[in-house]
């Protein structure tokens, strides 16, 4: 296989990965709705997700053990998940997906200093791009500036931090084998989310696990499945280009959000977010156009 093919293929797999992302808040809400607040619904994701790869990869647990570092991913992974989770589901939809997308900004501060990727006039400009879109629509006529107003806000901040150290992670850990990078991603999604959720009951802002019933069960293990796939296209995706170029294909996440968002009536879209959205998605475009150049 070309490298222009393998790139193109990368951004495919990203765009997968966006995609499922982008359309997770509904069985997260589905969820909810049963009385399974997001952090449990993160664990019992991840967590069968853990037992699926380690009944198919048991390796996997090998190479965890041998490599330490990835101890870091681990983490990275766990507070990526049970933020965005938290904050698609009780959150405004649209408002965390972009404010998730603020990852960008730190994906160029952490890739230079960790990987040696200097950025590009190129990768500015697109960075530049994309944050203004993203200004312009978190600035609404009541707010003086586009900040955090409340805990989902700040959970969908945290996360976009962590996904870009994850992106991070994956390339500086692409070394260690795929199927054990998996286990820590999964593994942290549980574990996290686990420790998050008892620690949330201790202080009276999480509710305790409903009895199991089959509608929410069997959908929490359809969730579980579908992000199994979504993780093995990261992976993929995030080891083969660059840390900008994965952090910029992946803000395709922002429109997957805020289309479906608006088709199933959970979010309404203004003139603000349209052309908030229309940088945000000519900096994805460029960035693609970049890899055929090269």
């Amino acid at each position: 296989m070309t490298a222009t093919a393998k790139a193109a293929l990368a951004a495919a797999a990203l765009t997968v990965n966006a995609f499922v992302y982008g359309v997770s808040w509904w069985p997260f809400r589905a969820l909810q709705s049963h009385g399974v607040h997001p952090l449990w619904a993160t664990a019992i994701t991840y967590g069968f997700a853990v037992l699926c790869l380690s009944a198919f990869q048991p390796r996997a647990w090998r190479g965890f053990i041998k490599h330490p570092a990835l101890w870091w991913l681990v983490l990275a992974a766990g507070l990526t998940n049970i933020g965005f989770n938290w904050a698609v589901t009780l959150g405004d939809v649209v408002r965390a997906v972009l404010l998730f997308y603020l990852m960008p900004a730190w994906v160029v501060l952490l890739a230079w200093p960790m990987l040696g990727e200097k950025p590009t006039r190129g990768a500015l400009l697109r960075l530049g791009l994309a944050l203004t879109g993203v200004v312009i629509v978190l600035k609404t006529p009541s707010s003086p500036w586009p900040v955090p107003e409340s805990l989902p806000d700040w959970m969908a901040l945290m996360a976009g931090f962590s996904f870009a150290m994850t992106n991070i992670l994956l390339r500086k850990l692409n070394h260690t084998p795929g199927e054990s990078r998996m286990l820590a991603m999964f593994g942290g999604g549980a574990l996290v989310a686990i420790i998050a959720a008892v620690l949330g009951m201790a202080l009276g802002m999480v509710n305790a696990l409903p009895a199991p019933q089959l509608s929410w069960v069997a959908l929490a293990l359809l969730v579980s499945g579908i992000f199994l796939v979504a993780n093995l296209a990261l992976q993929y995706g995030a080891g083969h280009l660059s840390a900008s170029a994965t952090s910029l294909i992946m803000l395709s996440e922002v429109v997957f959000a805020s289309v479906s968002s608006v088709v199933l009536g959970s979010a309404e879209l203004s003139t603000r977010t349209l052309l908030g959205g229309a940088l945000i998605l000519l900096a994805s475009l460029l960035s693609v156009l970049s890899f055929g150049k090269r």
